[in-house]
């Protein structure tokens, strides 16, 4: 899965190429405020509705009530810079028609802005080891791994205490690992897995593991309607709070790119783990 505007609905794949920033186009627009502040579903709950889909020289984004919005994908207009936490980042404006569609969506002013190719967005280099992992919008890293084994055994928790079992969606990840043959994967194993290891037809791809993801309340929005309220992240923090985060709840794992730039992940692969 990418997810072209950040913190908007996914686009799910067959395949996606490996770039030297994560899946191609993964995270490459971002909404933000007047002040170039970017906005997410922790304020604007919404957002999880506006739908977009790739096509060959385009991004059309649907969302409930509003006219389809065409946007070329080379199209820019001024470059701006922009703030993701306290991070400034330089990026293009999308214009003001794109800036019109999603302040009439939100109901307050916004914009939508492109992150500029040529500025290097590093991940903090205390987790990769050393290694250089170049990011867009992302928060902090250039991949995100969850495994389904992990999704079941949260969801049988939230079923035992009377409430809906949630999808993957909520959870935003691009990579999702199924139990394997004879259910060799175990509930949070890419907690402990050391390198991740895929054989393509064009080469070998080495994914690594390097920090946990830690959770917020964005968990607790449904993807389908926008709707927040589900208590999944109290759920979580019954069992998820983790060390290596100063006790914060993690589910699922971030990754960087060792090996296979420009290889294509693909549903069905097999992926090998070193522990």
């Amino acid at each position: 899965m990418i997810y072209p505007i950040k913190s908007c609905a996914p686009v799910v794949l067959k395949q996606a190429q490996l770039t030297d920033q994560g899946l191609d186009l993964d995270r490459s627009w971002m909404v933000v405020d007047e002040q170039g502040q970017f906005i997410s579903q922790r304020e604007q709950p919404r957002l999880a509705l506006v739908q977009p889909q790739l096509r060959l020289s385009d991004l059309v984004l649907r969302a409930p009530g509003m006219l389809s919005l065409h946007l070329a994908l080379e199209g820019v207009e001024s470059a701006m810079k922009v703030w993701l936490w306290d991070e400034a980042i330089e990026a293009w404006d999308m214009g003001p028609i794109a800036a019109q569609w999603f302040s009439d969506f939100l109901g307050r002013p916004a914009r939508l802005v492109r992150f500029d190719p040529q500025f290097e967005r590093p991940s903090d280099r205390r987790w990769t080891g050393g290694h250089t992992a170049l990011n867009t919008f992302t928060d902090g890293f250039p991949l995100l791994l969850i495994s389904q084994p992990s999704l079941d055994g949260l969801n049988q928790r939230l079923i035992a205490a009377g409430q809906a079992p949630v999808d993957i969606g909520r959870f935003r990840p691009n990579i999702v690992l199924s139990a394997g043959e004879a259910g060799t994967w175990q509930a949070h194993d890419e907690d402990r897995a050391q390198e991740l290891v895929i054989s393509t037809a064009t080469g070998l791809i080495r994914l690594k593991p390097v920090k946990p993801c830690s959770r917020c309340q964005m968990v607790d929005v449904d993807p389908q309607t926008g709707a927040p309220g589900q208590p999944v992240l109290r759920t979580l923090a019954g069992y998820r709070r983790d060390s290596r985060l100063d006790g914060a709840v993690s589910f699922g794992m971030n990754l960087i790119v060792l090996e296979g730039l420009d290889h294509s992940l693909e549903v069905g692969q097999a992926v090998l783990a070193h522990g």
